[in-house]
């Protein structure tokens, strides 16, 4: 299973971050105040701000963080020339269920919460959000060229790969005696396979 980036913890300052998304995401970034995220840290408001300078700063951290784990992921696999493209788009889509399943506090605010960031991050943000897209539809183009990917809508395809790991979300309120090794190799056999020039049938080699 993919690997999502480890994070350092145990630092104060990390520990205000956990805290912010954790808010961001259950209150929304703008009924979320400097005192909720002190309290659930457990230090004084005024102690914040001997780590940060403003909640605009740790929401500017969090979404950058998780950009950066994506874009990341995406430039090591483009230096691997062994694997192709649907080998490719199915290692980022394992990337996305692993971050969705182990940071999901972190990955929901960078989807949701992201309007809120102060400019130039906001621009900057959206348009790292569009190139990632982008190179995204790229991978599926060059699969559709290459005969291992069907000939289909490389937007739409992302549109949909993006937008079934979001349903994990789901995933963690419910559970449904579904582990995570069972719930990252169903999704993968689900959106790989359908859209895969040649896809295998179970009990068939």
């Amino acid at each position: 299973m993919a690997k999502s980036p480890a994070r350092k913890t145990g630092t104060r300052r990390e520990m205000i971050s956990l805290a912010a998304a954790r808010l961001f995401r259950e209150k929304g970034f703008n009924a979320t105040g400097m005192r909720d995220i002190a309290d659930h840290v457990g230090i004084e408001a005024a102690s914040l701000y001997n780590h940060i300078r403003s909640k605009s700063e740790l929401l500017q951290e969090i979404c950058f963080r998780v950009a950066n784990a994506f874009t990341t992921q995406l430039n090591e696999l483009g230096n691997k020339p062994d694997l192709n493209s649907l080998e490719r788009l199915e290692a980022v889509l394992r990337f996305h269920i692993r971050m969705w399943v182990e940071q999901l506090d972190e990955v929901m605010v960078a989807n949701n919460e992201s309007a809120y960031l102060e400019e130039p991050y906001n621009t900057t943000f959206q348009n790292e959000r569009k190139t990632y897209v982008r190179q995204l539809e790229q991978i599926i183009e060059e699969g559709i060229r290459h005969g291992q990917i069907r000939s289909v809508k490389p937007y739409v395809v992302v549109l949909s790969l993006l937008s079934a790991v979001r349903g994990i979300e789901f995933w963690h309120r419910t559970k449904k005696n579904v582990s995570i090794a069972e719930l990252e190799s169903a999704m993968v056999s689900h959106l790989i396979e359908g859209i895969r020039t040649n896809p295998s049938v179970p009990g068939i080699s």
